[in-house]
């Protein structure tokens, strides 16, 4: 069945789109690059600034929190000022926000509140990024271009990661961050010229479809949250049913690299379909749910097919789920995905807080379960979502 359109898309003012698919990937990675660069080196970090799991935990947790609160204004923010001044804006915040943990972070309280101010350059990030891509790509290669930007946050891990053997164990982990910051900067005329649509234009749109946007809200909510607990606890649970740790990163990589690929195959694909893009996601939630599920088994066969299913499709669709919300409300499109990014950045801080002390009480293979049904129940909240928008022809829709 296919999605309900509500609007008109607006006209394309973009000649370069694959330079506006350059600079909103890049915006993307840079929003989520001090969150990862702390998780990253939390090995170093930890003997300076005494960074213990349970700080860890707490600090990926405020990041995330700060972003779910910033995402509806920074929706606001690009619709009165348009993609370009708030992406660049973005990027200076990471800038100097990098240079301070590197300067003045000596303890944990320090860096935490620095991460609480640097977070809000993740939903600004992603706002800026999803309103450039909404109006300076074409239509029929949106899908592609949220699926690239969407595969950036993996591949930000990836950047992560790199930099605990390239600059963390030589020159130290601060230089990490110095680096950061230069790479910030150097990006800013990679920043696509061009404003999005004003605040003016944004008030014409139908404010009867937030309900619908809400639950798709709640959906992402359930589904980051079960999706987020991969990142975060699949190392230390492989590890604990005899999984080598250097085998049990592997395997984490694997799903890292399935998760990008599947990012980018899934943009591609929804530029080949008229709509049911939200019938698509909750099709591939039950399948990640799945996947979740396999987890809980000790077999190793079933944690490869458990990780592949669950990265793959289970932890695929935000760049999809992005792409449905703007293509359904094309004149506010960062006013729209604002709402439903909330909710994914709310499943980022309340999921693995909520399944690491399920996780301490209950042991891993409950907390897949559990983190399965939430999938599973998220699969049934999008569809939901998606029968609360209005058909064509009612009054709604025009």
């Amino acid at each position: 069945m296919a999605d309900f359109p509500v609007d008109t898309p607006p006209a394309v003012t973009s000649a370069r789109p694959t330079r506006t698919v350059l600079g909103a990937t890049i915006i993307t990675i840079a929003g989520v690059l001090p969150v990862f660069l702390v998780g990253g080196l939390a090995v170093q970090l930890g003997a300076e600034l005494h960074l213990t799991p349970a700080r860890l935990g707490l600090a990926v947790a405020v990041y995330f929190g700060v972003s779910a609160l910033g995402s509806v204004p920074s929706g606001a923010l690009v619709e009165r000022y348009g993609p370009r001044v708030v992406a660049r804006g973005t990027l200076l915040l990471v800038a100097a926000t990098m240079v301070a943990i590197a300067a003045v972070a000596h303890s944990y309280p320090v860096l935490l509140a620095l991460l609480a101010v640097v977070a809000m350059a993740n939903p600004l990030g992603q706002m800026a990024s999803n309103a450039a891509l909404a109006h300076q790509v074409p239509a029929g290669r949106q899908g592609l271009s949220f699926g690239i930007k969407q595969a950036a946050i993996p591949a930000g891990t990836l950047l992560a990661g790199a930099a605990v053997p390239a600059v963390a164990l030589t020159v130290g982990w601060r230089w990490a961050f110095v680096l950061a910051a230069g790479l910030a900067l150097a990006t800013l005329p990679l920043v696509p010229a061009g404003r999005g649509p004003t605040a003016g234009s944004a008030r014409k749109r139908s404010e009867r479809t937030t309900g619908a946007l809400l639950m798709l809200g709640l959906a992402g909510t359930l589904a980051a949250g079960a999706a987020n607990a991969l990142g975060t606890f699949l190392v230390s649970s492989a590890a604990g049913r005899g999984l080598s740790p250097a085998l049990a990163g592997l395997v984490l990589t694997l799903g890292g690299a399935v998760c990008l690929v599947s990012r980018v195959l899934g943009g591609w694909l929804a530029d080949r379909r008229t709509g049911g893009h939200l019938d698509t996601i909750a099709g591939m939630l039950v399948v990640g749910a799945v996947g979740l599920g396999l987890l809980h088994l000790a077999s190793p066969v079933a944690l490869v097919v458990g990780v592949v299913l669950a990265f793959g499709l289970g932890w695929a669709w935000p760049g999809l789920l992005n792409f449905a919300v703007v293509r359904l409300h094309p004149q506010a499109p960062t006013t729209a995905t604002s709402i439903t990014q909330t909710g994914v950045y709310a499943g980022g801080c309340t999921g693995p807080l909520g399944l690491g002390a399920l996780a301490d009480r209950f042991g891993y293979p409950t907390m897949w379960l559990v983190a399965a049904a939430a999938m599973l129940l998220a699969a049934g909240f999008m569809l939901v979502g998606r029968r609360m928008l209005p058909r064509p022809g009612t009054p709604l829709a025009r």
